[in-house]
């Protein structure tokens, strides 16, 4: 499973800029989820040399009561899951008392803890770092979030203190094609997986709440296996409390990147929430195969099925790619026919792109519709190949390729995809320009031509 590393500290010390900087992006994968509080932000991180669940933490004021500043339930419940803790303070507040209260409760929870001092661009770092040492969590480690000063080194330091893969981990813990089940708390999945199983394996009732750890379930059908992953395996009505009635959205950040195929189920009578186009943002990005399964479709009349359909064409539009299938986990319709579709949609991210084929249609995509001007000269694409699998990445060739509007990309994506039949995979295209080695040499060669021919006519000037 990925490692998870938290991000706390006071407000406005640069966490949020610090998370995004990890996660290479703007904003939160997946926020607002039920029953979490509002200010956390959960994202893999993209930035070091693995990936890692990294969350963003709301800040903990000074207000707080003291010492118990540290119970707030959405840092607390954040460090409890985290492998490495990340302190974030202020250079340039300096040492507050806030922050030395904070760092009690640090040491209090017995978590690795490595003291990160932000904001440190145009300062002294050696003149005021003695403070921080004060706080008694080790050596503070200097960065400059806004501008990614430092950033690089510190994710390399903190995962070289995370225990690595061993070489039976990264062997599939399960066999067979993985499938991760997620969706928000009370939609389905368990009583889905149940029915497809046959059997009242996973303890499902009409109440939100989930397990703290994802569900491994491997299953034979025909002699073909399967591992089914359920994101939100439900508790005994008896065992569950306010602190564990929460969706675990690090546990299903960990299922999605290493599930094969990802089963996204929402719930038709509820329709699609901001939680759920933020869900299915993380699954695109993360390049998973995937089937969206509609489930208590049976629960709707006509017109309301309608009015559900065009919701979910115009909040999913980014989805187009994937496999739909309305069901009913409760009476068993349509649930069947899901394996079928999770088999496809693998075969689909597995598949072998040759590399004439690709070309061929690439050729035949920029016959029909040229790539634009840029600065006068024609954005040239000459061939293609195929550089991954899972999902597909097709890498193009050419000049000018850095160029390449947004809009054509898509077209060209589309392309590809309705030409091989992709269906239920995303695909990634990458664009290289051919550079002439010889090219500085050539520059070189001919400044100095120029030069020796300037010094040429100045010799036959001062002859005449």
């Amino acid at each position: 499973m990925l490692p998870v590393i938290v991000l706390v500290g006071r407000p406005n010390v640069g966490k949020s800029t610090l998370f995004n900087r990890l996660t290479r992006s703007r904003d939160a994968l997946v926020a607002d989820q039920p029953g979490l509080t509002r200010d956390r932000k959960y994202g893999v991180g993209r930035l070091g040399s693995r990936p890692y669940v990294v969350v963003d933490t709301g800040g903990i004021s000074h207000d707080s009561d003291g010492v118990d500043l540290l119970m707030q339930l959405q840092v607390q419940q954040a460090i409890g899951e985290a492998d490495q803790v990340l302190f974030i303070v202020d250079a340039r507040d300096g040492l507050t008392a806030a922050d030395e209260t904070i760092a009690v409760g640090l040491r209090r929870t017995g978590k690795p803890v490595t003291l990160v001092v932000n904001k440190t661009e145009g300062l002294d770092y050696d003149s005021i770092s003695g403070d921080f040492f004060s706080l008694g969590i080790g050596e503070p480690l200097p960065i400059a979030a806004a501008h990614g000063r430092g950033v690089h080194g510190l994710i390399e330091r903190v995962l070289s203190t995370l225990p690595a893969a061993s070489a039976a981990d990264e062997e599939p813990r399960h066999p067979g094609v993985q499938i991760a089940f997620v969706g928000r708390p009370n939609v389905g999945k368990s009583t889905l997986i149940n029915r497809l199983l046959g059997e009242e394996r996973v303890v499902a009732f009409d109440q939100p709440g989930t397990t703290r750890d994802s569900i491994f379930i491997p299953f034979d059908r025909g002699a073909k296996p399967y591992t089914l992953i359920d994101t939100a395996g439900m508790r005994r009505r008896s065992r569950i409390s306010e602190a564990v009635e929460k969706f675990s959205v690090i546990k299903t950040l960990q299922a999605i990147e290493q599930a094969n195929v990802v089963l996204l189920v929402l719930d038709a009578q509820q329709g699609v929430s901001e939680q759920d186009a933020g869900l299915a943002g993380h699954i695109v990005d993360s390049g998973r195969a995937l089937v969206v399964v509609i489930n208590k479709w049976d629960g709707l009349v006509q017109d309301e099925r309608e009015r559900v359909k065009t919701e979910l064409q115009r909040r999913l539009a980014f989805l187009d790619f994937a496999d739909w299938r309305f069901v009913s986990a409760l009476h068993g319709s349509g649930v069947g026919l899901l394996l079928d579709a999770v088999d496809s949609a693998y075969s689909a991210a597995m598949r072998d792109l040759k590399t004439p084929q690709l070309t061929r249609i690439l050729e035949d995509a920029v016959t029909e519709h040229q790539p634009p001007m840029v600065h006068g000269r024609r954005i040239k694409l000459r061939y293609a190949h195929q550089g991954g699998k899972n999902p597909p990445i097709i890498v193009i060739h050419g000049n000018q390729t850095a160029q390449v509007p947004a809009a054509y990309q898509r077209y060209l994506m589309n392309r590809f995809s309705a030409v091989l039949g992709l269906r239920g995979t995303p695909l990634r295209i990458e664009f290289k320009s051919g550079q002439n080695p010889y090219a500085g040499s050539r520059n070189k060669v001919t400044e100095h031509q120029l030069r020796k021919r300037g010094r040429m006519m100045k010799h036959v000037r001062k002859k005449k």
